[in-house]
């Protein structure tokens, strides 16, 4: 019954087969990436102007998600927060996922005290708590936004990381794996042309999902 309903949910157009669910996943993440980039030029008021005497006001023509508690819009408070919200988590999670999962092929790969090292140091850091960790960073030197996102990309390199070197294992244990090595192939050519193709769909996976876990943490730390 599950395969039957996945075969259904895919669609073809121009003889290419695509997912529903995955084209409709994709033309949000496109309308909000669109938002954050167009946000100063779509909002309908200035994100600082008192534009309502109504202090919470209701939703009218004008103010089409109504007030805050200040009487500005919060329409245009929402995009221009979006902005921020996407950017930050977009610049953070594209530092983590690519720091982690370059170490965990590498370390896979290379395996001995290498590997034995990256693991235990950021097995290490993960089990800091992430809003602790936050909180501390940013209590000690600002909360810039360049800060920001070194700091979420710090919380985040080591569950990458575990990802990736979990993939990786597996792939190295292949006999493909073993020809190159005969080969004499070297250590970047492993990690780039033999392992990262063939974990390229999981880890697009995982970094989707810790681009929503980033925004919660972030989301969470605004509000501390």
């Amino acid at each position: 019954m599950t395969m039957a309903r996945a075969a259904a949910s895919r669609r073809s157009f121009l003889g290419h087969s695509y997912n529903l669910v995955g084209v409709v996943a994709s033309l949000v993440i496109l309308a909000w990436t669109l938002v954050a980039i167009f946000a100063p030029y779509i909002i309908p008021h200035p994100i600082g102007d008192i534009v309502d005497d109504d202090y919470f006001g209701p939703m009218r023509q004008g103010l089409w998600l109504g007030s805050d508690y200040l009487g500005r819009d919060m329409l245009s408070r929402v995009l221009m927060g979006a902005r921020y919200t996407v950017g930050i988590s977009l610049a953070a999670v594209s530092i983590a996922c690519f720091s982690g999962v370059v170490l965990g092929m590498i370390a896979a790969v290379t395996g001995g005290w290498l590997d034995t090292c990256l693991s235990r140091f950021l097995d290490a850091m993960n089990s800091i708590p992430s809003k602790l960790f936050g909180l501390v960073v940013v209590a000690a030197v600002g909360s810039s936004i360049p800060v920001l996102i070194l700091t979420l990309a710090v919380i985040y390199i080591p569950g990458s990381y575990r990802f990736a070197r979990a993939l990786a294992v597996n792939i190295n244990t292949m006999d493909f794996m073993t020809v190159a090595r005969v080969r004499g192939e070297s250590t970047l050519y492993l990690v780039g042309s033999e392992i990262l193709p063939n974990i390229i769909r999981p880890v697009l996976a995982d970094f989707g999902l810790r681009f929503v876990f980033i925004v919660l943490l972030l989301s969470g730390l605004s509000f501390l």
